[in-house]
């Protein structure tokens, strides 16, 4: 069986090149994720550096020892002068709050359904919740879902790193970047990731 990579490769020469000198696209595995755990974790890393964001995700889970994920019952008895405390801003304690409770009303779908959803059925079940756009779920979608025909054209990197292999002086805009990945269907989360090496590599 052709895989993803190879596949792009005979669709673009240009893209080929790029395949050729980043290393491999990891094979796709639909990790064990809980989706409020996984978005929870994305609400706190929003708008702040790597490091930051960790720090304040690890203070946030160490409120609840023993505990390997965070619970969305928890988290609702949680007064939010606590979450605040471990470093949380107002407003994304007010979108883990809004998190939970669509969590516990089903509105955010457990990990069993969501595997038997479609993309933008997905999309459109969790940019109901506050602090939640498209981005962040496709982000879902294509690292903790394995999903392989995400295409997130409002990423500043995959605009950016397809400006830098195709040596356009502009970046694309999102609405652009929409008609151009049609080429690389069905497939676009592996021509995604490979515009994102291609700003780890020389010229």
């Amino acid at each position: 069986m052709t895989s993803p990579a190879k596949a792009l490769a005979r669709l673009d020469p240009r893209l080929a090149r790029l395949i050729e000198r980043a290393r491999p696209f990891p094979a796709p595995a639909c990790r064990l994720v809980r989706p409020f755990h996984a978005l929870a974790e994305s609400i706190a890393y929003q708008q702040l550096s790597g490091k930051a964001a960790a720090t304040i995700f690890g203070r946030v889970r160490a409120l609840y020892p023993g505990r390997k994920w965070l619970s969305p019952e928890l988290i609702l008895a949680t007064p939010d002068e606590k979450l605040r405390a471990a470093g949380l801003s107002r407003s994304k304690t007010a979108a883990i709050k809004d998190l939970a409770a669509k969590t516990l009303d089903g509105t955010v779908p457990r990990h069993g359904a969501l595997l038997k959803m479609d993309d933008e059925e997905i999309i459109a079940r969790l940019t109901t919740v506050r602090g939640i756009g498209r981005w962040t779920v496709e982000m879902l979608l294509l690292f903790d879902l394995g999903r392989l025909d995400v295409w997130p054209v409002d990423d500043y990197g995959v605009r950016k790193g397809y400006a830098k292999m195709f040596r356009k002086k502009v970046l694309p805009t999102p609405k652009e970047l929409l008609a151009i990945g049609e080429r690389w269907r069905p497939y676009r989360s592996v021509a995604a990731w490979y515009f994102w090496r291609a700003l780890e590599l020389p010229p």
